[in-house]
């Protein structure tokens, strides 16, 4: 079937586009500029021109589509509540396009439910959660009280890979910056995480499962300990991990410091036992040694 694919040039895009493409399917991808389309139109998409700020062009892509999967986000970090604000227009433009019946994933993260124990696929957003990507899931949430078939893919805090310049690749930029590997206290708090080509594989499989209001975790790793990730980082750099007071992890982590503090154990079973979905990638311990990830 033909998809709508936001986000195709990103990093888990652009794991996605091959996989969607190697299952058969035809993938109309989004695209900011020329030079993306380009790159888009070379690896087998058909470009669609337009941006996640541009809601006339993401219902009309949606229009020409079979089903949307949105893997777009500005990940801007400076201004991030109102990136989740144009995330949930973008959301409900996608879906004033969707035809009746056609699937579509909307990506969110686990981290909207850290702190509340074992993050599963049946707890929708605590009412209590001022994180303001739940504005992604509340957008979802409303198409599918309609009735259509539109699904959550929430993505842990970690996306690991040859290529990644998320989470991680910050954490090891700052310990190379302050010569140490810090980690919040006793660093006991839990990162879910995921191999990139395992996210994808969820995505794809997940379409002919989108039913309205449906979640699914791309959870691979239940939960790594900070602490672990910071000696990691610290052995891969040649610095020293060290447990940070509130005040210095304040101060050493930045914006980033709610993040690095994340509690977010995530489960993946019901998941896996709807899809059939089983991740074999590489691990995010291993990835660290072997991607790439210390280079430069």
């Amino acid at each position: 079937m033909r998809i709508f694919l936001t986000g195709a040039s990103g990093f888990i895009g652009s794991a996605l586009l091959p996989e969607l493409l190697a299952a058969g399917h035809d993938v109309l991808a989004l695209a900011r500029s020329d030079t993306a389309a380009e790159a888009l139109r070379a690896g087998g998409a058909t470009p669609h021109r337009g941006d996640l700020a541009d809601t006339a062009s993401l219902t009309a892509g949606a229009a020409a589509a079979e089903a949307v999967i949105h893997a777009g986000f500005i990940h801007d970090f400076s201004r991030f509540a109102e990136s989740c604000e144009t995330d949930r227009q973008a959301i409900a433009a996608l879906g004033a396009g969707l035809a009746e019946g056609a699937p579509m994933l909307v990506t969110s993260g686990t981290a909207l439910l850290a702190g509340g124990g074992l993050a599963l696929e049946s707890q929708g957003v605590p009412a209590s959660s001022r994180n303001p990507r739940r504005a992604s899931e509340e957008a979802a949430d409303a198409l599918a009280a309609t009735g259509q078939r539109v699904a959550v893919v929430r993505l842990p805090p970690s996306v690991h890979g040859a290529g990644d310049h998320g989470f991680v690749p910050h954490l090891i930029r700052l310990a190379r910056e302050t010569g140490v590997a810090g980690y919040p206290g006793d660093g006991a708090n839990l990162w879910p995480a995921v191999h990139r080509a395992d996210a994808a594989r969820l995505f794809r499989l997940a379409l002919d499962h989108a039913t309205p209001g449906a979640r699914f975790h791309t959870v691979a790793e239940r939960g790594l300990p900070f602490r672990v990730l910071a000696e990691a980082i610290g052995a891969g750099l040649g610095i020293p991990a060290a447990s940070l007071p509130p005040a210095e992890a304040a101060a050493h982590f930045g914006w980033f410091a709610h993040f690095a503090g994340l509690d977010n154990p995530a489960d993946s079973a019901w998941t896996r036992a709807t899809l059939g979905w089983q991740p074999d990638g590489p691990g995010l311990l291993q990835d660290l040694a072997t991607a790439g990830y210390f280079d430069g």
